[in-house]
């Protein structure tokens, strides 16, 4: 928390830590939100239980101390400040039936009960952090790797022989809303996988879409242009989220992801005003997996690259 808010002032998060076992990981830690929908650890991942348990257990106690250090940190900050959680689609491809080692995507009606259980644990995961920082505006982030997989028919079954059926666009739009719309907060939807869902996430009523610049492809460009033209907020991540090879130039400065960015944007025709006004700069991913001192480099790049943007782009847009 103290890197953290040293790093990135104007838009702290709460981190989550997934080294620290089961129920710190995406899944578990969200899967612990869930009311009256009990889960466990199964061999593979998470599943949905009969009755709570102490897995459930060991998620509360660890967003309790999680809090505990936020609210220690951070009592009195007063700005925009970002909590994140699983979203429906993805925790639904990734816990397993209660009786069954399918994943819940598979039921419809277990879907419709992911989405209620998480809409309603959301909405109380908000209010507690708002509890701990009275001054501050919540952003609420749902992580959503899986849904590109969910849309495209895409997520195999238990036996990896056969995949679920797709999901309509619609209604993954709707499912997302229903978990958004209790929080009474703004949200961003991430998604570090290949053929974003900008049209989906835009049905949603999100304030904006995280994704993996690395994995933007030309496809990309038409659906992106029409999501900001839209207003939709643009999270890209530009920074890699490991460290690069030693034998690799540094790019302290954070010059290289703001030419790239600026050369996209000019390339696809959209307003340079736009670029200034609807992009925030991030890591292209979790930091988990990195090295105390390069997490906080990535943050510092991040926001050098994002003040560098608006002196490039006066350079290649008189």
């Amino acid at each position: 928390m103290a890197v953290i808010l040293g790093e990135l002032p104007e838009l702290p998060h709460l981190p989550e830590l997934p080294a620290r076992g089961p129920g710190a990981d995406l899944v578990g830690r969200t899967a612990g939100l869930l009311v009256d929908l009990p889960v466990q650890t199964t061999a593979s991942g998470w599943r949905l239980g009969a009755r709570s348990g102490r897995d459930s257990g060991r998620v509360s106690s660890y967003i309790s101390a999680d809090l505990d250090a936020l609210e220690e940190a951070a009592a009195s900050y007063a700005g925009l400040f970002k909590i994140q959680v699983c979203g429906p689609w993805t925790l639904a491809a990734s816990l397993e039936l209660t009786r069954s080692v399918e994943p819940a995507l598979a039921d419809p009606g277990a879907v419709a009960d992911l989405t209620s259980s998480l809409a309603e644990g959301l909405a109380a995961h908000v209010a507690a952090v708002r509890g701990r920082l009275p001054d501050a505006t919540i952003l609420v982030q749902l992580d959503e790797p899986a849904l590109p997989a969910v849309l495209a028919g895409s997520v195999p079954t238990a036996s990896g022989l056969h995949r679920i059926r797709p999901v309509d666009e619609p209604i993954a739009a709707d499912h997302l809303r229903a978990v958004l719309t209790p929080a009474s907060a703004p949200a961003v939807v991430h998604c570090c996988a290949p053929e974003i869902p900008f049209s989906c996430i835009t049905l949603c009523g999100a304030l904006g879409v995280s994704f993996d610049l690395a994995l933007f492809r030309r496809t990309d460009e038409d659906a992106f242009g029409e999501a900001v033209e839209s207003g939709l907020g643009m999270f890209i991540g530009a920074i890699p989220a490991a460290a690069p090879p030693k034998t690799q130039r540094p790019d302290e400065d954070g010059r290289v992801p703001a030419t790239e960015i600026i050369d996209r944007w000019l390339r696809i025709g959209l307003p340079a005003a736009s670029l200034t006004g609807q992009v925030v700069i991030t890591p292209a991913c979790g930091l988990a997996g990195a090295p105390p001192a390069y997490a906080r480099a990535a943050l510092t790049r991040s926001q050098s690259a994002a003040r560098l943007i608006p002196e490039l782009m006066q350079e290649r847009v008189p």
